[in-house]
């Protein structure tokens, strides 16, 4: 992993990563510090190629560029806005591999977030129906769950779940 190798290049990526390409590079904690990740979160990142495998020292030493520090900081803001890592990690190649034209209104992003924001709002109805099921769960008394779920005022919408079917056997 030196660069060594006649006829390799710096930055060579054949026989095993990225080698020593001589540039200054972040080191690993500090990359996890400046991105406000810790470093198994780095590493699996890196696995995962949601970040660029970095170059190595001839050490060894993970040497990161810069711009893995605001690459990290998108990834933790995507999750933020209720991205999962696959889909930030589509949204990533998709920034890689496509230059939309400037004041483009239909992006990948623009059409991602449109997805997102109605499974958001749908999580929030849901939300609400939840909230109100234990509202009625405190107000109709209810202190124990089994004996709450075999009566028909259990306000809880397992309740029809938990009530055997009449055909049913015990």
């Amino acid at each position: 992993m030196t660069g060594d190798k006649p006829g390799a290049e710096p930055g060579d990526v054949s026989g095993g990563g990225p080698v020593w390409a001589g540039a200054a590079g972040l080191r690993t904690g500090q990359v996890a510090q400046r991105a406000g990740v810790n470093i198994q979160t780095l590493r699996y990142y890196e696995r995962r190629g949601l970040i660029a495998e970095p170059h190595r020292s001839p050490g060894g030493h993970r040497a990161y560029p810069p711009e893995t520090v605001t690459v990290l900081r998108v990834i933790k803001a995507a999750q933020r806005l209720g991205f999962t890592l696959e889909e930030v990690a589509d949204l990533l190649e998709t920034t890689r591999h496509r230059h939309p034209r400037p004041g483009a209104a239909d992006t990948a992003l623009g059409e991602r977030a449109r997805m997102k924001l109605i499974e958001v709002e749908q999580r929030i109805a849901d939300l609400r129906v939840i909230g109100a099921a234990l509202s009625q769960t405190i107000d109709a008394g209810c202190t124990d769950l089994m004996e709450c779920a075999t009566t028909q005022c259990c306000p809880l919408p397992f309740a029809d779940l938990a009530r055997p079917d009449p055909g049913e056997q015990p």
